[in-house]
């Protein structure tokens, strides 16, 4: 009988997971919709954690700034943090200012500084995530924690693997990116060979707004704008 309703809650889920993929199928939908209809944009990362008087926060507005001054959109997460910090400078630079908006249980809520008609809301992660690498068209890494690292690790592995279009990817902040960059060359490529040598020149490690903007025009100089995929 314990199996007999250990069986039937399963069924549940099942029949529950089916009608999910009219909800997942209605995100990528209206994402698509929206977003292809905004530009050529960066996205920028890091921790949703970091206070307007922290150095990093500033940073990243003179990054954001620069970004739309060349004629790119800047996307983050929509929320706090180096997120916000993001969306303001390309909010006071005058350039388009996209917010990808998740509901998390501690940290997420809408900054001020999104255009109003370029918030978009989703409750999927992977979703979001699609949204972020299709229309982007480079990666721009403050210092962050989890989230910050699950976003950049994926942009990785599917320019590693071909799957998308090579984009830049920019970690921000020599100080914070150092270790791991270290780790990656000393652990991954060099001791266990679990990643070829040319996977390290996909990542560009920089300390300054000038540096960014550098690595993007340069490589836009050779490579066409267009959707990742």
């Amino acid at each position: 009988m314990r199996s007999e309703n250990r069986h039937k809650g399963w069924n549940e889920i099942k029949t529950n997971d089916s009608w999910a993929i009219f909800k997942i199928v209605g995100e990528f939908v209206n994402g698509f919709e929206k977003m292809s209809k905004i530009g050529p944009c960066v996205s920028v990362f890091g921790s949703a954690r970091t206070k307007e008087d922290d150095p990093n926060y500033k940073l990243a507005v003179e990054i954001a700034g620069k970004i739309a001054d060349n004629g790119y959109g800047v996307i983050t997460g929509g929320g706090p943090g180096i997120m916000e910090a993001g969306n303001r400078g390309a909010h006071l630079a005058g350039g388009t200012s996209v917010g990808l908006n998740i509901d998390l249980p501690f940290e997420q809520h809408d900054n001020p500084y999104i255009d109003s008609d370029k918030s978009l809301d989703f409750d999927y992660f992977f979703v979001r995530k699609v949204m972020f690498v299709k229309y982007s068209q480079g990666f721009v890494v403050m210092p962050g924690g989890f989230g910050t690292l699950d976003e950049l690790f994926e942009a990785i592995t599917l320019i590693q693997t071909h799957k998308i279009q090579k984009f830049p990817i920019i970690l921000v902040g020599t100080a914070f990116w150092t270790g791991l960059m270290d780790w990656i060359k000393s652990t991954l490529r060099d001791k266990f060979k679990t990643i070829s040598p040319e996977d390290i020149d996909l990542i560009k490690l920089v300390d300054t707004p000038d540096e960014v903007i550098e690595v993007l025009n340069s490589f836009y100089a050779e490579y066409q704008l267009s959707p990742n995929f």
